[in-house]
């Protein structure tokens, strides 16, 4: 029987109380790389200080995501497609990405410590086999066969399911006979 598949995304929140490096660096960067590209949608003559404000004003703002998100590619690349914070349950397998987005929060022009970004990190398409003690089990296999190798992730906040593929065929899809 076929499985259903699916992928997995975990959001990191990063504001100005992180202290791994990896955030603080990100945390920095972001805001920095705000503080430029903000000027292109914002006031000058009257600015906007917050991102809220601005985004109410000039709905074009909303391309700060993406063009602030940028900053962060270089230390999302260092994680080589594996996040370490999130072990499966035995700590050996770590959540595997393959791509990832950031928005923004809220951010001030004035203030830095009220910058606070999300980065939320996509799974490869997995075989999805059900939960087990609260646990999503998975494998990164997905090509049906006879057995699976499996890894357990917990169920936590932060950490869904953003995609989902039903392995049942359905009638336009079943061979017809004549």
């Amino acid at each position: 029987m076929p499985h259903p598949k699916i992928r997995l995304a975990y959001r990191v929140i990063i504001d100005n109380t992180a202290t791994a490096a990896w955030d603080r660096y990100i945390f920095e960067d972001t805001y920095k790389e705000y503080l430029m590209q903000q000027q292109l949608f914002n006031n000058k003559e009257n600015p906007r200080a917050t991102f809220r404000e601005l985004l109410s004003e000039n709905p074009k703002a909303e391309q700060l995501h993406f063009l602030t998100g940028r900053a962060a590619d270089s230390y999302v690349s260092q994680l080589k497609g594996n996040f370490y914070r999130l072990p499966d349950v035995l700590g050996t397998t770590f959540f595997p990405f393959t791509g990832y987005r950031l928005d923004i929060v809220n951010t001030d022009i004035t203030d830095s410590s009220r910058h606070k970004v999300g980065i939320t990190l996509f799974s490869p398409l997995l075989t999805y086999l059900g939960i087990v003690n609260n646990c999503y089990l998975v494998s990164v296999q997905t090509n049906e066969q006879s057995g699976y190798e499996t890894v357990m992730f917990p169920i936590q906040p932060q950490l869904a399911i953003c995609y989902y593929n039903d392995a049942t065929p359905t009638d336009s899809l079943k061979p017809t006979t004549l």
